[in-house]
């Protein structure tokens, strides 16, 4: 049994390279094919095709190409009547033969779209109806049997994530285009939530002047329960931190330290962060603190006004991981 599903794996991962050498003119003209489609890529296939149709199209739709699945069967029934004239057309059969799809061909022509195939066989019916071929038969598949689509649809897939990421560098897809598909979930939080989403401004600001002593520092620090307070000078801007870990550090010296003022127990010139960065780099930044993380940074601004606290574990409950 674990040698029968090595064997699937290994055949559809030789299925997938084979594909290499097809990544050439017929390629880059269903790239140039589609960047120039002022509509959209409408993507149809029956059966398991269809599957691979559909995902295709979902992919396409989030990567900066407008798109959308078409079922074949449901197209000679009336769904014709979204593909305009505008659009290219993406058929998938590994036979070439479906019914299904070779029946909607007439429509699609008298509508004027364009079609690019993506088929077994070249020479196939729907092969010699369209614009542009693209070959992604298999020497075989990966069911003993040859008959369940097994790597002929990973060939396919694969395929069409080759489309979809050659169509985004042309475009010059940007993260942040990215992230306006993607708002919502994990993927959205680290895209779009700022600092400023995050972070603790106003009230919730734990802020100390520098002639404060530790001890006034710690009662911030336990009144607004982030662990630290950021220091400041006369007109706002950022002295330093003092967390309580320094504190706790400051042990060592004595309870008379409490007295002291937080200037001398304070970590001068911490890491800070402006407002509208990503919170997902403000994770790195803490993250990748040398010699170890640090839990908290203050955020200020341009003139280095303390702004606000930035903690760890809001990031963390915002799913900014």
């Amino acid at each position: 049994m674990l040698e029968n599903a090595r064997k699937v794996l290994k055949l559809e991962a030789e299925a997938i390279l084979e594909l290499i050498p097809r990544i050439n003119g017929q390629f880059s003209a269903a790239v140039d094919m589609i960047l120039a489609c002022p509509g959209r890529a409408v993507i149809t296939g029956m059966g398991k095709s269809g599957i691979i149709g559909r995902k295709m199209a979902a992919t396409f739709a989030s990567t900066g190409t407008p798109s959308l699945y078409m079922h074949p069967a449901e197209g000679i029934h009336g769904d014709l009547g979204m593909v305009t004239s505008d659009d290219v057309v993406i058929a998938l059969s590994n036979s070439g033969e479906t019914a299904e799809v070779l029946h909607i061909l007439p429509s699609l022509r008298r509508i004027g779209a364009k079609i690019i195939v993506m088929v077994g066989n070249p020479n196939s019916s729907l092969g010699k109806n369209a614009d542009i071929v693209l070959d992604v038969g298999v020497s075989r598949e990966a069911c003993p049997l040859g008959l369940a689509p097994t790597s002929s649809t990973t060939a396919a897939l694969a395929f069409g994530d080759a489309l979809a990421v050659a169509l985004l560098s042309k475009r010059k897809f940007t993260p942040d285009q990215f992230a306006v598909f993607h708002p919502g979930g994990s993927l959205g939080r680290k895209l779009l939530m700022t600092v400023a989403d995050v972070m603790h401004g106003g009230e919730d600001n734990p802020v100390v002047r520098g002639d404060a002593t530790v001890q006034e520092a710690l009662f911030v620090i336990t009144d607004k329960g982030l662990g630290a307070v950021t220091v400041v000078d006369n007109d706002g801007r950022m002295v330093g931190v003092l967390t309580d870990g320094d504190i706790r550090r400051g042990l060592s010296h004595g309870f008379d330290f409490l007295a002291r003022p937080v200037t001398e127990l304070m970590t001068r010139e911490p890491k800070t962060i402006t407002q509208d960065k990503l919170a997902a780099q403000a994770l790195h930044l803490m993250e990748s603190n040398k010699p170890r993380p640090i839990t908290v940074l203050p955020v200020i601004d341009g003139d280095r006004h303390v702004i606000g606290l930035l903690h760890m574990t809001d990031l963390v409950r915002q799913g900014v991981v």
